[in-house]
């Protein structure tokens, strides 16, 4: 059987902005999960995930268990999880001398994209909608975090997602994120505002399909962000009058870039 071989465009190729390297790193430190998940500030649990998530990104086992000894056994990097991590470092290290020169330059020009934002456009999706935010509020509701989200404009989003995806991408207020949902979780409306709670963003449609039995909608929302979404048969939907966007919290997924 072939061997598997470290796959370190499919590990690194993400921005490294949640805890995955940095648990990587402590479990080759600690000798342990749990204290290397403890040191992190995230629950056994997230620290497995985020080993398991690593790991298939690279395609190779970077964490090997250790049996017996004094404290009952531990864990340690493989050969391959070394590599990972010294491959992590220099890439780091890259990044933060281009960054550190986007930043120079945009400080020269105001027509100059910020850094962050050149950084966001390494991210690549299938999901088309894209829109930068800023968090304002995290409440845990059982063993989901609701993260509260404040778009270009003011309006409000909210996205749904795990206490252990929360940890690993340390959220907290005033962080600014990107909120990804595919098209096809948009449901695109005419009407206005409805009065009950949910994620109802309200734009102006820009492009409406003209296909008997409904299609894609793009609108264009306040702050000029843009959105993409899908509506039913007999819409009422005219290009430049006003629409209405409802998505479910738990398609809305957060991506961290810096």
């Amino acid at each position: 059987m072939k061997k598997p071989q470290l796959q370190l465009a499919g590990a690194l190729g993400h921005e490294a902005a949640d805890k995955r390297i940095d648990i990587l790193r402590r479990i080759g430190e600690a000798g342990s999960i749990s204290e290397a998940a403890r040191a992190a500030g995230v629950s056994y649990k997230a620290g497995w995930q985020a080993i398991d998530t690593l790991s298939n990104l690279a395609g190779v086992a970077l964490v090997e268990r250790v049996v017996g000894g004094a404290g009952g056994g531990g864990a340690r990097l493989s050969d391959a999880g070394q590599e990972l991590l010294r491959a992590a470092d220099e890439l780091a290290q890259a990044r933060a001398q281009v960054l550190a020169r986007l930043a120079r330059r945009a400080g020269e020009g105001d027509h100059l994209p910020k850094a962050s934002a050149l950084a966001a456009l390494g991210l690549r999706t299938s999901m088309r909608n894209q829109l930068p935010c800023t968090i304002v509020r995290l409440r845990a509701q059982g063993q989901a975090v609701r993260v509260q989200l404040e778009l270009a404009g003011g309006m409000r989003l909210v996205s749904r997602i795990t206490r252990e995806s929360a940890q690993l991408l340390a959220l907290h207020p005033g962080q600014q994120v990107l909120a990804l949902c595919k098209a096809t979780a948009v449901k695109v409306s005419a009407g206005d505002m409805p009065t009950e709670a949910g994620n109802w963003l309200q734009g102006r449609a820009t492009r409406v399909s003209r296909a008997a039995g409904g299609g894609e909608v793009a609108l264009e929302l306040a702050g000029g962000l843009q959105l993409v979404g899908f509506c039913g048969a007999d819409s009422g939907l005219k290009v430049g009058r006003p629409a209405l966007a409802f998505i479910d919290e738990s398609a809305v997924v957060i991506a961290v870039t810096g």
